[in-house]
């Protein structure tokens, strides 16, 4: 009789792996052993069992997610997809060809991914060595670091003014000491909203790095996308999201506009298969209902104007000006940003925190539907 060989086996999720090093660690590369994982916001599901609601009851503003979905003819079309037993195209032509009717960029400048946050992996797996040196300028997307340290780079950070505007001389001066590779910018900034200058952007383009500026909330501000700069910078790439604009987070599908003399190296590292059938079929379905895109971004700019203003009359509030789809708050009178965050969590309302160097105390929240917002306001009067 034939031994019964076990093909499968419990999995361990990352919270329950060993606190101590094994001796499988000698296998892994030497900067990775320290590495922090990312924090991602945690789903409907996992809260839903932690807060003992069901999805329906909670208001998920901690994540940026476009609340109102996407278009409808998304879902007519996932149902009525053909081949889904078939690898999807490794070039996704169909959703490039979209896109550059979108754009009105011609689509050899285009490449889209799983979600911009792979464009983001992509680009610095090639451009970087281990030891070489990017530019963060926190507060910002976290992931910028977060990749940079999986590839073994190490981080400049020239921090934000104030008014969260970019540093521009201390970016010349850190280019100058350092001598990084590249430079993460991001307008509307997250977590702030604001927006970077022409100005900024040109000074920026002038040094000797190549600048990614991520257009991820773009739709939600009064100033036009900049794909088609990168026509006339070679050292400039752009990278931008369904995610936000469509409703299409759960897909992951995300695109940038890369100059012609880089575009040719990422296409030969890319995965062959990284866009599926489903996401490309959502994203082209999506882009053909630009009345529907329309009418969401401006619900959900009105809604962010109002929520601003409501959120001026909490006393223990002080929220910033966004070009987004979310607003950032600093949190005083004695109070915690996480005790906030936590308390409102208990009442169903889900937001962001922050407790570090760059923002001390501090929440950000998204912006929802109208009604998202009297339950978001009701329940912080309820925690004054």
């Amino acid at each position: 009789m034939l031994a019964r060989i076990a093909c499968s086996g419990p999995s361990i999720p990352l919270s329950m792996a060993p606190a101590t090093p094994a001796a499988g660690c000698g296998f892994i590369r030497k900067h990775l052993l320290d590495l922090a994982p990312y924090k991602p916001i945690e789903p409907f599901e996992v809260l839903s069992a932690k807060l003992g609601r069901s999805p329906k009851e909670i208001v998920k503003l901690d994540a940026n997610e476009n609340l109102y979905g996407p278009p409808p003819e998304v879902m007519e079309s996932l149902g009525g997809m053909d081949f889904p037993n078939i690898y999807p195209d490794p070039e996704s032509r169909r959703l490039r060809a979209a896109l550059s009717e979108d754009s009105g960029l011609s689509m050899d400048y285009i490449l889209a991914g799983c979600g911009a946050d792979e464009l983001i992996d992509l680009i610095m797996r090639c451009t970087l060595e281990v030891g070489d040196k990017i530019v963060d300028c926190p507060p910002t997307f976290t992931m910028y670091a977060f990749d940079a340290a999986v590839n073994g780079a190490s981080v400049i950070k020239v921090p934000r003014f104030h008014d969260f505007r970019i540093d521009v001389p201390g970016i010349v001066q850190a280019v100058k000491k350092h001598s990084p590779k590249l430079i993460f910018l991001t307008s509307p900034n997250n977590p702030d909203g604001s927006l970077i200058t022409d100005e900024d952007l040109m000074a920026v383009l002038a040094l000797p790095l190549l600048v990614v500026l991520d257009e991820a909330y773009i739709e939600f501000a009064d100033q036009p996308s900049r794909m088609k700069w990168v026509q006339d910078y070679d050292n400039l790439i752009i990278l931008r999201t369904f995610s936000k604009r469509a409703g299409l987070a759960g897909l992951r599908v995300g695109y940038g506009a890369f100059p012609l003399n880089l575009i040719h190296y990422l296409w030969r590292a890319k995965q062959p298969y990284n866009v599926s059938a489903a996401a490309e079929v959502a994203a082209c379905a999506a882009l053909k209902n630009s009345s529907y895109l329309e009418e969401v971004k401006r619900s959900l700019i009105q809604e962010r104007d109002r929520l601003f203003e409501l959120l001026q009359t909490v006393q223990y509030l002080s929220p910033y000006p966004s070009c987004s789809n979310f607003i950032l708050c600093s949190v005083s009178g004695n109070r915690s940003a996480k005790e906030l965050k936590d308390g409102l969590a208990k009442m169903g309302v889900m937001v962001r925190h922050y407790d570090n160097a760059e923002l001390r105390n501090y929440i950000r929240i998204s912006v929802g539907k109208p009604e998202h917002t009297d339950v978001l306001m009701n329940a912080l009067k309820a925690f004054a």
